[in-house]
């Protein structure tokens, strides 16, 4: 029956205004995904009485003061358009009293004004209301002609002062939206970056959005992130969120491979990976898959830095104390724990090579070794690394590419055949009808068999497989 929510919350007779992203994205013809209203000249008492016969209503409430209301749509047809509810509230103004993010006071009166409403917000592209009843814009701070212009502007001078996530989100908005920064923000950003310690680790990466991401996530997986970091780490922003990095900016990893320093590289294969449709995974081993390098640095007799283990020096590889370094940002920043180790294993492991022959049997030992998702990770990460190194389009990297490639299709094709250990056509069970005790080493002749089964398929036949276990059992200790 509704072609739109906003037709349906027109219907409802209230004279709503359709505020903040949605209008934003609708004038830049992006997809909208969710519309959020204000409605002028109501309290929260009498919005709240005007909805209450449209369906289930429940407060928005921060900072233990009451913000608004969701509605959840009887109707049935309305509530498929926006499952997670409609939101609505009243103008509102917001006064800091503090760094933290509960550290303000909210006044929400119906003598509030739309456009005082508006000068609450984050940036001026953001602060752009639409009236449904007659499809006018509110734009009383020049947000469509910075939108005209791809300049993103801050509301007021406090406008990260008094919410410092905002920092971290509009260097979101330069990934997503390809926007650069006014002049005068970039120097605000700069200014209040310290506050970031004041914002909660969930926040700017685990997520408490609805959609589970922070805005850390959201900024990797926009389709120009190499431009948003390079901006955080300008503005003093990158090292606040993610100290794990601060060695590696500037840093000269004095390679024949690179011609960048580490930073740059890394920002290059995240961009790499964004333009590849990369997962968030192996996005952020990306961001963090050399971070290792400073303190694993050693200087040998070829007079070259090199980053692989050196006992004799008490040098570690550099991946391992990668590993470590993504469980302590991953960790701090509240990602979950199955996202965190993914991430871990792709840097643990984003140092292998792709076999020059025998790739079906290279490829089933590497989805033995790695698993399928985390095989498929390591080839998105090594392709992503090569395209942002020195020799990127040299003939000797599109050889390396090539060959990656004609590793991926392997994979690919050996993904069906047996690798793991259910895919044996015999299990333990079989093995004790033949006389083998549950022990290590009944496990261990299974996983002779899978070796064997992934050097040759073939081999994969319960008649076969039991012969050989018949023969392991019979071989003297």
């Amino acid at each position: 029956m509704w072609n739109s929510v906003a037709d349906y919350v027109h219907s409802l007779g209230l004279d709503a205004y359709v505020v903040g992203g949605a209008v934003r994205d609708e004038l830049l013809e992006r997809p909208v995904r969710e519309l959020d209203f204000v409605v002028p000249g109501v309290g929260h008492a009498e919005l709240r009485v005007a909805l209450e016969p449209h369906g289930k209503v429940d407060d928005l409430v921060v900072a233990e003061q009451r913000i608004g209301v969701r509605l959840l749509p009887r109707d049935r047809d309305a509530r498929t358009l926006q499952p997670s509810g409609i939101e609505f509230a009243p103008p509102r103004i917001e006064r800091s009293t503090g760094p933290g993010r509960h550290d303000f006071e909210i006044d929400a009166d119906p003598s509030i004004s739309l456009t005082e409403d508006m000068r609450r917000r984050d940036f001026t592209v953001n602060a752009i209301a639409r009236r449904l009843e007659t499809g006018e814009l509110l734009d009383p701070l020049g947000g469509r002609a910075d939108l005209e212009r791809r300049i993103l502007r801050t509301t007021s001078p406090a406008s990260f002062q008094d919410d410092p996530l905002r920092i971290v989100r509009g260097l979101r908005f330069v990934s997503e939206l390809g926007f650069d920064l006014d002049p005068e923000t970039e120097e605000q950003m700069r200014e209040w970056a310290p506050r970031i310690v004041h914002v909660s680790g969930e926040r700017i990466g685990g997520g408490l959005a609805s959609d589970g991401m922070g805005e850390l996530s959201k900024l990797l997986l926009g389709g120009e992130p190499a431009k948003a970091l390079r901006l955080a780490r300008d503005t003093g922003v990158l090292v606040r969120f993610l100290p794990e990095l601060e060695p590696a900016i500037g840093f000269d990893q004095e390679s024949r491979y690179h011609d960048l320093p580490l930073d740059e590289h890394l920002f290059a294969v995240v961009q790499a990976a964004a333009a590849a449709g990369a997962p968030l995974r192996v996005r952020l081993a990306a961001l963090l898959h050399d971070a290792g390098k400073p303190e694993s640095a050693w200087r040998g007799r070829d007079g070259r830095l090199h980053f692989y283990a050196n006992p004799a020096l008490g040098k570690r590889a550099h991946e391992e104390i990668g590993g470590e370094l993504v469980s302590a940002a991953l960790s701090r920043l509240r990602y979950p724990t199955r996202l965190r180790a993914a991430v871990r294993r792709i840097v643990r492991a984003h140092m292998f090579e792709p076999p020059r022959r025998a790739l079906a049997v290279g490829a089933r030992r590497f989805l033995h070794r790695h698993g399928e998702e985390a095989a498929l990770d390591l080839i998105a990460h090594k392709d992503a690394d090569l395209r942002g190194k020195r020799l990127a389009e040299s003939v000797q990297a599109q050889g390396e590419l090539d060959r990656l490639a004609s590793f991926r299709d392997a994979l690919e094709r050996e993904r069906t055949s047996a690798h793991r250990l259910e895919h044996l056509a015999v299990d333990g069970a079989d093995l004790i009808e033949l006389g083998w005790t549950p022990s290590p080493e009944l496990g261990s002749a299974l996983g002779q068999l899978l070796q064997g089964v992934i050097a040759d398929p073939e081999l994969n036949t319960r008649t076969r497989l039991l012969a050989e276990a018949a023969r392991l059992l019979r071989r003297p200790n």
